[in-house]
């Protein structure tokens, strides 16, 4: 009995058809990425981007209204100016016995504070006049009438004691 044998391809046949295949197909790749890169409009990565649109200030008033809230009246400039007082927050206070004698930790308009002794400048205009208990008090001349008084605010699990006094 003859038993037949079945042709099948060797495996360097395929081999053949699949490098084939894949270098026809980076052929054809590669044309259509020339044939776009070459045919199209060259409007690709040199496209101006728009200017920005400038923003309006927004209205203070408007944006109170906004969100249910009747504002005060602003003063003629349009801009809230910060009182003077709101300008300034005490934060330590060393009391002389001494009237005149003493030195108060300050900070002014929000930065970092600092320590002011009597009869120095702490902002332009305003001079710390005196110290005393827990309270410094703030003019624009050393002799002159008192434009704003600071308090130290009481801290929560403190109980009232009496102000700690520098040695005469």
């Amino acid at each position: 009995m003859i038993i037949g044998r079945m042709w099948t391809p060797n495996s360097t046949v395929w081999t053949v058809r699949g490098t084939s295949f894949a270098l026809w197909a980076l052929v054809g790749i590669s044309a259509v990425y020339w044939g776009l890169k070459l045919g199209g409009t060259g409007r690709g990565a040199n496209v101006p981007v728009p200017p920005l649109r400038a923003v309006a200030p927004s209205d203070p008033a408007a944006l109170a209204r906004l969100l249910g809230s009747a504002p005060a009246a602003l003063p003629a400039g349009g801009a809230l100016v910060p009182s003077l007082a709101s300008r300034f927050q005490l934060l330590g206070v060393v009391a002389g016995v001494k009237s005149g004698a003493g030195a108060a930790l300050i900070a002014v308009d929000g930065r970092p504070a600092k320590s002011f002794r009597v009869g120095a400048s702490v902002a332009d205009g305003v001079v710390l006049q005196s110290v005393r208990g827990r309270r410094a008090v703030l003019g624009a001349a050393m002799g002159g009438p008192a434009t704003v008084t600071l308090d130290l605010p009481v801290s929560r699990g403190a109980t009232a004691q009496a102000p700690i006094e520098a040695p005469r």
